[in-house]
């Protein structure tokens, strides 16, 4: 079993042993405040919402960028102002009545929520996958702009109808375009309208005669071009100002980083989704069950894209700046590099680990991450380290501090909470202590997940073997009856998801049966009881289960639920395995 109470050193290491393994490279007399760098791959970005440059210039023009403008607007679909938005799972929306006829999905068992095992395949061209209904919820945040913008679009309208401005707008087809005018076609829809091109831009969407691919092109027939440049930009500012009141993450109250929708139509900057998801699954807003790995890749979870376009392009600078601030807290802190790092024990997301600190430069790391964020990163001592190479394995876990003691003697003891997974890309010394630039470990999307457990279960339908699992288990027979746990791996790979986790389930509740060392009430009141939810079980199992820690270090690189279920499951055969013949030749 993993360690309850963690010292800062490892038993079998005296403290001076303990800081020179952990120093990159650097020798014992080089203890200043930097070292030499270790580099392993090349440091990441952690800010996740592109280049400064970049973003500036995706600003949008109110003179030059009608079309674009009013393209945010528009159902990829139906071509019409968005009705009801629907935002998917890979980040594109349309009306909720455009969304396509729904079939039912087979061989899906996790997650099996409301609407989930009802579907349908995208209607856009560049995804094409199947998404769950219930994925797919009216998008609070885009609805509620897109009615803003009509209304603050709608206010203006009368003064720029009466300042005697007229714009004619045509629809362009693609030959037109292209610039070859004479293959186009003689039909194209036109508008003269009284007020700004914007304006007319939108009334002729409103109209239907306007698809979303559609470029058009202008021509003023009354009034000054500079005065009505200048009513444009006025118009602009006063939309951009009334939508920006709905562009404010409800998460950290700043404007939205990278936003990300979740199954029930809310959305917040993906860091905070990241989290929130970390101490529970609910919605902040509207409490309701969210299907979302806390870990899951940004590929596999593409951010609003609506709602990014809109953010670049309406208050690029604003964003930019936020950007620039984030980058340089990051770079402040901890000597330029991202985290400081603990080398101690193997912890695991969403798991408590109890730490007790008494050396100097453990104590200074806690002070400054209880002055900051409360997060530091914990790594396990490498059994078999490279020479010249750091002395601790690659992959860890983000802790987050719940709770800090402070003792007479300047000891502590902390209680963390695990958050995420990392790869240690560069490391160094900061003070005496490790610090390190890391590359997140993420999970595949659940989307991914249903695709695996689909592809598995229906290729290994023919190889599996129903009939021992089914034997009903009857805990006051242990010693007549063998446990009820799948024979080979080509069998574990063909059991659904669920049946996974029940397989799990059903080993502890037979090893409480026995009374094993490592269920008794102490520990389950650390880690509490055997937990039935497919995502947390194998950290669950992970941590209390007494397997070497090489064993549970192969958890820490997986990129799916199913994939460390399948761990767990071998760790179950093999116990059972063994305990089961040792137990028969008594």
């Amino acid at each position: 079993m993993s360690a309850v109470v963690a010292n800062a050193s490892s038993p079998s290491r005296s403290p001076s042993h303990t800081s020179n393994s952990i120093r990159s490279g650097r020798s014992s007399g080089q203890d200043s405040d930097h070292s030499s760098v270790h580099n392993s791959a090349p440091a990441p970005n952690l800010v996740e919402s592109g280049d400064v440059a970049e973003i500036a210039d995706l600003t949008l023009d109110a003179v030059k960028d009608y079309r674009k403008i009013i393209r945010l607007l528009q159902c990829r679909v139906c071509s019409g102002i968005l009705q009801k938005p629907v935002t998917t799972p890979c980040g594109r929306s349309l009306c909720q009545s455009c969304l396509p006829e729904t079939h039912v999905r087979h061989n899906i068992s996790w997650p099996a929520t409301t609407n989930w095992l009802e579907g349908f395949t995208c209607p856009f061209e560049d995804c094409g996958k199947e998404h769950a209904l219930g994925a797919c919820n009216l998008d609070v945040t885009l609805a509620k702009a897109i009615d803003l913008f009509d209304t603050a679009l709608n206010a203006h309208q009368g003064p720029l109808e009466q300042s005697g401005f007229s714009v004619h707008v045509t629809a362009l087809d693609e030959w037109q375009v292209a610039g070859i005018p004479s293959l186009a076609e003689r039909d194209g829809s036109e508008m003269i309208h009284s007020g700004s091109r914007l304006l007319a831009t939108y009334m002729l969407v409103k109209a239907g005669q306007l698809k979303y691919e559609t470029e058009t092109s202008y021509a003023i027939l009354q009034g000054d071009n500079d005065a009505l440049d200048a009513a444009e930009n006025t118009t602009f500012t006063k939309i951009k100002d009334s939508v920006r009141t709905e562009m404010d993450c409800q998460v950290c109250h700043a404007l939205f980083l990278d936003p990300l929708t979740t199954n029930c139509g809310h959305t917040f900057c993906r860091s905070c989704v990241r989290r929130f998801l970390d101490h529970s699954t609910l919605c902040p807003i509207c409490r309701r069950s969210l299907a979302l790995q806390a870990q899951a890749s940004e590929e596999s979870t593409p951010p609003n894209l609506c709602l990014t376009k809109m953010l670049n392009g309406f208050w690029a600078d604003d964003l930019a700046a936020r950007v620039q601030a984030l980058r340089l807290e990051q770079q402040a802190s901890h000597g330029g590099f991202d985290i400081p790092i603990f080398v101690c024990t193997l912890s695991f997301p969403r798991m408590p680990t109890f730490l007790h600190v008494f050396e100097p430069r453990y104590r200074l790391m806690m002070r400054r991450a209880m002055e900051a964020d409360r997060i530091f990163g914990m790594v396990l001592f490498k059994r078999h380290p490279v020479p010249g190479g750091p002395h601790f394995e690659e992959l860890g876990t983000l802790l987050r501090i719940v709770n800090l003691e402070y003792m007479p003697d300047g000891r502590s003891l902390v209680e963390t909470i695990g958050v995420s997974r990392f790869r240690v890309t560069r490391s160094g010394l900061f003070d005496g202590y490790i610090v390190g630039n890391v590359a997140r470990i993420d999970d595949i999307s659940v989307e991914e997940e249903e695709a695996m457990e689909i592809a598995e279960t229906t290729r290994g339908q023919g190889v599996r073997n129903f009939a021992q699992h089914d034997v009903p288990y009857d805990p006051e027979n242990v010693e007549d009856q063998p446990p009820p746990t799948p024979i080979s791996l080509e069998e574990l790979n063909s059991r659904s998801t669920q049946e996974l986790v029940d397989i799990g389930i059903a080993f502890v509740r037979r090893m409480q049966h026995q009374s094993v060392s490592w269920l008794v009430p102490r520990i389950l009141a650390i880690y509490g009881d055997c937990p039935t939810d497919p995502a947390t079980f194998p950290w669950w199992l992970g941590s209390i289960l007494p397997v070497r820690d090489e064993e549970k270090y192969r958890l820490l690189s997986t990129t799916s639920v199913r994939e460390r279920l399948k761990i767990c499951c071998r760790w179950i055969i093999e116990w059972e395995s063994s305990r089961w013949s040792v137990f028969r030749r008594h």
